[in-house]
């Protein structure tokens, strides 16, 4: 476990460097999670592994406020989680041109970060991805007060499924953050991004969503403004598409870099 301090903050980082093949094109994916209840872990025996055994070194790390990151009072706007992987990526003396997979909140970071950088950026990754539109903040709360409720009401099938034994420790975390730190009020506080913006972006997408997910309006607007996206609707699914299609999701992903780190180094 590695431990940077990154825009102030210190954050739980985890690098997995391949090991039976070298390095394609020493272009990591960095791995973001999604907000509240989760932390690098969802991505570790998922995706992160099969991708560095194929050749692309894997780098995750906890947002702050999450997991064994540190959890500062205040500063939980997207672009305080943007400027993070921004200070984090010059920490680790990666200037040039990165992956990202964004997961859920992930993915609103991934975007926010990709239209601030675009020349740091070789591809992007979203699964179930969020990106800051008018109403976003409103639906972000909405869902973390619901999964609040859920918890405190001992309604944690859903959650048993997902986090297993890590679940208490996981909901003890994720209270801490909402109701002890400036968390939900920052939320509010967000630029949108201009559509404009995403259409400029050049670097590759392959985006995935469920059919069923409640953030699948995401994923047809990310179909207007992005010019390089690839889509894929999982049928059946919902918001769990890294759970509960993980086998489909590993063979998308490591495709995908197998292949946009073949076309770089042509």
């Amino acid at each position: 476990m590695a431990e940077i301090i990154a825009n102030g903050v210190r954050l739980h980082v985890q690098r997995l460097v391949p090991r039976d093949r070298p390095c394609r094109s020493g272009r990591p994916a960095i791995f973001i999670h999604g907000l509240g209840i989760d932390n690098l872990s969802s991505f570790y025996y998922t995706l992160a592994n099969p991708v560095a055994r194929a050749g692309t070194e894997a780098i995750m790390y906890d947002l702050r406020g999450h997991g064994v990151s540190e959890r500062p009072p205040n500063g939980y706007r997207v672009v305080d989680f943007v400027a993070d992987l921004e200070a984090l990526l010059d920490a680790l003396d990666l200037a040039g041109p990165v992956h990202l997979v964004g997961n859920s909140f992930g993915g609103a970071v991934a975007l926010g970060f990709a239209v601030a950088n675009p020349d740091r950026v070789a591809s992007m990754v979203l699964i179930e991805g969020h990106f800051a539109v008018a109403g976003w903040a409103e639906q972000m709360e909405s869902t973390l007060r619901s999964i609040g409720s859920d918890l405190a009401a001992g309604n944690t099938q859903l959650w048993q499924k997902t986090y297993g034994r890590k679940l208490g420790r996981m909901a003890e975390l994720a209270d801490a953050l909402i109701n002890g730190t400036t968390f939900l009020t920052d939320l509010h506080k967000v630029d949108t991004i201009d559509p404009r913006a995403l259409q400029e972006l050049t670097c590759p997408v392959r985006a995935v969503y469920g059919e069923h997910s409640d953030v699948i309006g995401y994923a047809h607007q990310l179909r207007q403004f992005l010019p390089s996206l690839t889509m894929t609707v999982l049928p059946g699914l919902g918001h769990f598409v890294l759970t509960d299609a993980t086998a489909t999701l590993r063979e998308i992903v490591v495709n995908w870099f197998t292949t946009q780190d073949s076309l770089i180094d042509r």
